[in-house]
């Protein structure tokens, strides 16, 4: 199972849009679309989290996935009608196109209680 934690930061005046439709996705009207999507691309958790910072708002995003660098092609390329409204989606909140390929972070820790 491969995990990624990572940041997107915040357009200034995004974050009641993305908290909406990240709700929407979570129990709302996107729901059954979204948990699609995320099954098809290997995705077995996600959360997210918006945490004001003192230079803007930030999204914190982490994934549970089969293979992490599939799930990221597979939602770049997809033809899905709920893939490419969440890419228009994170390119108006975040300034970010995924079809541009999204480096993942470097991990530099990894503690787990035995």
């Amino acid at each position: 199972m491969d995990t990624i934690g990572f940041i997107a930061p915040l357009l200034p005046g995004k974050t009641e849009t993305d908290r909406v439709a990240m709700t929407s996705c979570w129990r709302g009207e996107r729901k059954e679309a979204y948990e699609r999507s995320r099954r098809r691309l290997g995705i077995t958790r996600e959360a997210v989290f918006i945490q004001p910072t003192p230079n803007g708002d930030v999204a914190v995003v982490y994934w549970e996935a089969d293979d992490v660098g599939a799930a990221l092609k597979g939602m770049a390329a997809s033809d899905d009608p709920f893939d490419e409204w969440f890419r228009d989606h994170v390119r108006e909140v975040h300034g970010v196109n995924l079809e541009d390929g999204f480096p993942p972070p470097e991990q530099v820790m990894d503690f787990r209680a035995s």
